[in-house]
């Protein structure tokens, strides 16, 4: 049997719940589950799984930019009834 040795994490207390969620439906505990990851990772040389930075679409970058340059942007009403005065149009 190999050497083992403990890993103390901190993570978020609902990802912690949902992810013993899934492992334990797959017949796994957290401690297999990192260890198949880290495992895994060993194996393929890196991360096992795509890493990259979502870049906005055309439509959400011109979006944007009005906002940024005050453009296109909706009325602004000083009370709620002149905002339901507006819909009510």
């Amino acid at each position: 049997m190999a050497n083992t040795t403990n890993l103390n994490i901190r993570i978020d207390e609902d990802l912690k719940r949902q992810a013993d969620a899934i492992f334990s439906e797959l017949g796994l505990n957290m401690s297999t589950a990192i260890n198949m990851f880290l495992r895994y990772s060993v194996r393929y040389g890196g991360i096992p799984f795509e890493l990259r930075v979502e870049k906005p679409n055309a439509e959400t970058l011109a979006a944007i930019d009005d906002v940024n340059n005050n453009r296109n942007m909706s009325k602004t009403f000083t009370s709620v009834d002149d905002l339901m005065e507006d819909l009510n149009a």
